[in-house]
């Protein structure tokens, strides 16, 4: 799932505290020659708001199933998340099919000024302050999407600095 980025540090769920937040639920139809038959889609953010966060879609007919298999999908795409002082590390942009994602690390106190799925994510993760900005689609599961995109192409100063084979102060020097 996360094959196409070079830093993922993929996290297994044994012995973490992981809390689940609901970003969605939507009624889905499918037309048969015997009518319409309804079940519900959920998308489900867990993280242990320590830098560990990951995704997941669950599809039922009913929906405490549909968001219990959610649940069991994410801690499967559990990933660790570079942060800095709890912000990010420096600003990033993620897309995901028509959704576009925006965050910059804020000063302490400002907050997670972010709305719906970008938060949802973001307080998983246990970013306390970033400014956010959603463009284009703000279809939830592509947002989520994008969101990861961002996320795991973030940075930590020591990678760039072990990364470079340079010392860590010559990273902000330089």
């Amino acid at each position: 799932m996360y094959q196409d980025y070079k830093n993922v540090e993929h996290v297994k769920p044994g012995g973490l505290e992981l809390k689940d937040r609901l970003v969605g639920v939507q009624r889905v139809t499918k037309v048969t020659k015997g009518g319409r038959a309804f079940g519900f889609s959920a998308i489900v953010v867990v993280g242990d708001e320590n830098g560990v966060v990951g995704h997941g879609l669950g599809k039922s007919k009913e929906v405490a199933d549909a968001i219990s298999k959610a649940v069991e999908d994410a801690k499967k795409n559990l990933v660790r998340i570079p942060l800095h002082k709890g912000t990010l590390p420096h600003e990033q942009k993620g897309k995901y099919g028509g959704a576009r994602v925006m965050l910059l690390p804020a000063a302490a106190g400002t907050g997670i000024i972010a709305g719906g799925a970008i938060r949802a994510v973001l307080e998983s993760v246990g970013v306390h302050d970033v400014l956010s900005k959603n463009q284009g689609s703000s279809n939830p599961h592509n947002v989520v999407k994008a969101t990861f995109d961002a996320l795991l192409q973030l940075r930590s100063a020591e990678t760039v600095a072990k990364q470079r084979g340079i010392s860590l102060e010559k990273v902000f020097k330089g």
